[in-house]
């Protein structure tokens, strides 16, 4: 049953007329409800009101159901889009330490790989009002270091005491994917051993030959 209170559909349509478009896509100019609503059943699915403030309201016919799926699926989008692009700020004293600077740095490039935009904000308090360029000074700094994640919109702007700087992510500043390592290399395979070499033996010995009882030597 239908209980969808964000569109309405078939017998919930309440203009006699409609301007119409079939499953095709194809617009059929406008139609008595009644026709319409035929035509959708006719083929086994809905006559959806598309545009309800068009007069008269523009209906489509389609699967409600897939319509539906892809209408939430489209917000879903929207607001992981809305949530990740956050407006982050970070402020900064013009006398701030070059370590203290490059840690503000590395939370900056963060926040824009995340896709988030970010204000950076140089705040000035008492004489520091004098001098002002080493506000811009570190601005510059931070853009020049960032420009492979970020982009800087527009010029410095100053407001009161504060100057600041808008920076926004690249297209390409989303977090890198880490690559798949490869595959280490199979150990070859052991090679056969040469065969070793027969050792040389020495001559045997040749027996002397025995002496008859009564021979001389010789």
């Amino acid at each position: 049953m239908y209980n969808d209170k964000r569109v309405r559909i078939n017998r919930f349509i309440t203009s006699p007329q409609v301007r119409l478009i079939d499953m095709h896509g194809t617009m059929l100019g406008v139609k008595p409800l009644a026709e319409a609503v035929a035509m959708a059943k006719g083929a086994n699915l809905d006559l959806v009101e598309i545009s309800p403030q068009a007069n008269p309201p523009v209906c489509k016919v389609m699967d409600f159901s897939k319509f539906l799926y892809e209408k939430d699926k489209q917000e879903r989008e929207n607001r992981k889009k809305q949530k990740a692009g956050v407006l982050k700020e970070i402020r900064l004293n013009p006398r701030i330490a070059t370590h203290d600077l490059q840690t503000k740095i590395k939370h900056i490039e963060d926040f824009l790989k995340e896709h988030n935009k970010v204000r950076v904000t140089v705040v000035f308090r008492g004489r520091e009002n004098q001098h002002r360029n080493l506000g811009e000074e570190i601005l510059m700094a931070i853009k020049d270091n960032l420009s492979s994640v970020g982009t800087v919109e527009g010029r410095p702007s100053m407001m009161g005491n504060r100057m600041s700087i808008m920076l926004a992510p690249n297209a390409h500043a989303l977090k890198p994917v880490a690559a798949p390592k490869p595959a280490a290399p199979k150990p070859a395979a052991p090679q056969a051993a040469a065969p070793k070499p027969s050792p040389v033996l020495p001559p045997q010995a040749q027996p002397e030959p025995e002496q008859k009882p009564g021979t001389p030597g010789i």
